[in-house]
């Protein structure tokens, strides 16, 4: 009860943030990419129920979907940390899309997903449906809480954990969460965005150098 309590309070706090992003993403689609604001796209919540997403539209219309899951199956098979394809190079993303998806801005519309009870601020991600059909029984125990915005493996180094170490974190939230577990995560979730940012313009300059002295 506690939860829902606080993510109700939380979404109402932030709902004039979302609508001023609706605003102006919906103006910056118009410039540079036909197409919806929002994308919709169905994923894995509480107890392995399957439900539809919102994000704010951050690829071409009818981007490739194959790359995602042959690198989701890559990391799930290998001890690399979880590493996002705009790491290695996206040709799907539009222009700008890495700083959003970096600070996280593109989850924004969840908060739709949160007021239909269906996420939580705080929980483990939401996978897609073939993520979930390669987990282990005792790994979909993450599924044993409902999914979030921001969770313990998101302030716990996120990117730079392997598969194996975000379900374990993930699976420790689902059995142990507290109100001051999550008021916890909330205060820690800036810092840990705003170190997605600098890892991302950090892998950014480095390619620009490799780049530069490839050239030389």
């Amino acid at each position: 009860m506690w939860k829902r309590v606080v993510d109700v309070v939380l979404c109402l706090l932030a709902l004039p943030v979302l609508g001023l992003f609706t605003l102006v993403g919906a103006i910056l689609m118009k410039l540079v990419s036909p197409g919806p604001v929002f994308f919709r796209q169905e994923r894995i919540g509480y107890l392995g129920r399957s439900f539809m997403i919102y994000k704010f539209r951050t690829m071409k219309v009818g981007a490739d979907t194959g790359i995602h899951r042959a690198l989701t199956t890559e990391l799930i098979g290998s001890n690399a940390p979880m590493m996002k394809m705009d790491a290695r190079g996206d040709s799907r993303l539009l222009p700008g899309a890495k700083w959003i998806r970096a600070s996280g801005l593109d989850e924004l519309p969840q908060m739709i997903n949160v007021l239909k009870g269906e996420m939580s601020f705080i929980g483990p991600r939401p996978c897609v449906p073939y993520e979930y059909d390669h987990y282990l029984p005792w790994q979909r125990e993450r599924f044993a809480t409902l999914p979030g915005l921001t969770g313990l493996w998101q302030v716990s180094g996120k990117n730079r954990t392997t598969f194996e170490e975000m379900i374990r974190l993930d699976i420790h939230y689902a059995h142990h969460k507290t109100f001051l577990m999550d008021v916890k995560i909330i205060l820690l979730t800036p810092f840990a965005l705003l170190q997605q940012v600098l890892d991302s313009r950090a892998r950014r300059k480095a390619e620009a150098v490799a780049a530069t002295l490839g050239a030389s």
